[in-house]
């Protein structure tokens, strides 16, 4: 029997019932209630050689650097506009409630894993390998990856400008940004002015089985996927972000970058490299590594290590821990191991202006000193050492981006768009 059909018989049984038995009417409401109300409840709830043991910055000049295969012009982007759009709101589904005990963390991400398509592949991620081969397929000087997995809304003129500043430098690069959300009619919109000018850019919904699929993060993945794994209070956004790059570089090789960066140099020539964000003023070696900018080759097995050290040490509850400070541990622990051949490029590469100062690039100059240090810091940036930098948007997405100052200046000299960039 068709069981709308039987739900529908036991109803009219039940409250035929009812009318003729006042008792039997009060206990049945009182069933009815509870569980409605039940479900409620849960509902609700619901640049530089490195020297590995001594952590050590050494000259560039002495690597030598493979020119990646360059073959027939890149074919453009997929029109996003043939794929189905999706609706958005401000709430992002992987953060977790406040206040509630890893149990209750535990039963919530259960009951919301249905919902969360990263998590799961569909006809439209099926696609994703098929889709990025043919992209790359037609040759590309340097291969580029984003991700992005908040709604395409949230994807603002700051992050259009990395974009911009991107295809200056590296014009004739291929970049992917991997996202749902800006693999869509409203991804287009955004990208449209990059599309227009033949750049080769395409967002591309992301298969996350696939992309872990014979990686020390599948039993991770299988982990989560059950739903007896705490996720941690940390929005899983952004873990999911760390682990994706990882597997997009080891799949296909290329520069992971993170949205809130200013390209001012090409990137073609620099291979197996990560960043230092801080050194040690006396010994010159490294303190800390940051993986907001990462070049590496296909199957590079520094990239099996990171990702192992993502699926057996993951923690959902400490901020960095599976991000930034993962690759600084691989790193200081595989120390002289041959064969991984990495470069550790000196905070000025990508992070010359730490996250405490940022918000001076941003200000007009109001006075002579001010002004020499602006020129100072433009020609320092422009002529020296530094491949692009990092504007910390969590300290400085709110700050407006003053006209002469040195961020504008900067911006100016390495956009091609350039859009409204004192609006950003």
């Amino acid at each position: 029997m068709d069981k709308k059909l039987s739900g529908k018989l036991f109803w009219s049984r039940l409250f035929s019932r009812t009318a003729k038995s006042p008792i039997f009417s009060t206990i049945s409401f009182i069933v009815i209630f509870f569980m409605i109300y039940a479900d409620s409840i849960v509902s609700n709830l619901s640049m530089n050689p490195l020297d590995f043991k001594n952590n050590n910055i050494l000259d560039p000049s002495s690597q030598t650097q493979k020119p990646q295969q360059q073959s027939q012009p890149a074919a453009f982007a997929t029109d996003a506009r043939d794929e189905v759009d999706i609706t958005e709101n401000d709430h992002d589904p992987l953060i977790p409630p406040e206040n509630i005990t890893k149990q209750e963390r535990i039963i919530w991400f259960r009951r919301k894993l249905p919902e969360l398509e990263i998590f799961h592949s569909n006809n439209l991620t099926q696609r994703f390998h098929s889709r990025v081969l043919e992209f790359l397929n037609h040759g590309c000087t340097v291969q580029f990856y984003m991700v992005w997995l908040s709604p395409a809304k949230s994807f603002g003129k700051r992050e259009v400008l990395a974009v911009d500043s991107l295809f200056k430098t590296n014009s004739k690069a291929c970049l992917m940004i991997i996202s749902r959300t800006m693999d869509s009619e409203s991804g287009y919109r955004i990208l449209k002015p990059f599309l227009d000018r033949r750049f080769r850019v395409l967002a591309i919904s992301p298969d996350l089985p696939f992309l872990v699929k014979n990686t020390p993060a599948e039993t991770w993945l299988q982990a989560m996927t059950s739903g007896t794994r705490d996720p941690g209070y940390i929005p899983m956004s952004q873990n999911l972000c760390n682990l994706i790059r990882l597997a997009m570089l080891y799949k296909y090789g290329g520069v992971y970058l993170d949205t809130d960066f200013i390209i001012l140099k090409d990137l073609s020539e620099l291979r197996n490299s990560v960043g230092a964000q801080s050194v040690d003023h006396e010994t010159k070696n490294w303190t800390r590594l940051n993986g907001a900018v990462m070049i590496f080759d296909i199957n590079h097995p520094l990239l099996v290590d990171f990702i192992e050290e993502f699926a057996s040490t993951f923690n959902g509850n400490k901020w960095g821990h599976n991000g930034p400070f993962l690759v600084s541990r691989v790193i200081e622990r595989v120390g002289s191991t041959s064969g991984y051949n990495v470069t550790v490029l000196p905070p000025k590469a990508f992070y010359p202006v730490d996250w405490i100062k940022i918000r001076r690039l941003f200000k007009k100059p109001e006075n002579g000193v001010e002004s020499r240090w602006a020129e100072s810091m433009l020609n320092e940036l422009n002529d020296g050492e530094t491949y692009a930098v990092h504007l910390w948007n969590k300290r400085s997405r709110e700050l407006k981006i003053e006209e002469g100052s040195v961020m504008a200046r900067l911006i100016l000299d390495h956009c091609v768009v350039c859009e409204d960039i004192y609006s950003s």
